[in-house]
């Protein structure tokens, strides 16, 4: 698309930060969900600006304005004894849809992978989020017949 040349992606950073925790915001009301509260933000804000960082996270500008996020971290395959990069969250906010700008940050991850000798990709995708759906096969993933559980810390 045309309009994949007028996105940039830059890493977060403490200048940057407080916009991401708006897209944050904007993807937890877009799913119908509570956004993170205080304590939350503030662990959002250690895990990602420390020396150490626990995930990686990156904004999406078009037209000067933020409109996207990228949240991913590295697991591990003993099947193919290879690092996989699993995407947690990738969002643009809905009006700026359709513009090339998930392309971007789609194939900003790609090449992070790549660049990280990753074996794989590995995401999740709500049931009901049919566009999500789409935009991942039409760029090549494959739904797998898994299923996902999930522990809360009060579960242990």
């Amino acid at each position: 698309m045309a309009h994949e040349n007028l996105v940039a992606i830059s890493k977060v950073d403490a200048e940057t930060f407080n916009e991401f925790l708006g897209l944050i915001d904007k993807l937890a009301e877009y799913e119908k969900l509570a956004p993170p509260t205080g304590d939350a933000k503030e662990r959002l804000r250690r895990d990602c600006l420390s020396e150490a960082p626990k995930y990686s996270a990156y904004l999406a500008q078009f037209g000067g304005k933020y409109v996207g996020y990228i949240i991913y971290y590295f697991t591990y395959s003993s099947f193919l004894a290879l690092p996989t990069l699993f995407i947690e969250d990738i969002f643009v906010l809905e009006e700026y849809r359709g513009r090339g700008i998930g392309e971007k940050m789609f194939s900003f991850l790609k090449q992070v992978a790549k660049r990280e000798g990753c074996g794989r990709i590995e995401f999740t995708v709500l049931k009901w989020n049919k566009s999500a759906q789409e935009f991942y096969e039409k760029n090549g993933a494959k739904r797998l017949e898994w299923y996902l559980y999930r522990l809360t810390k009060e579960d242990f």
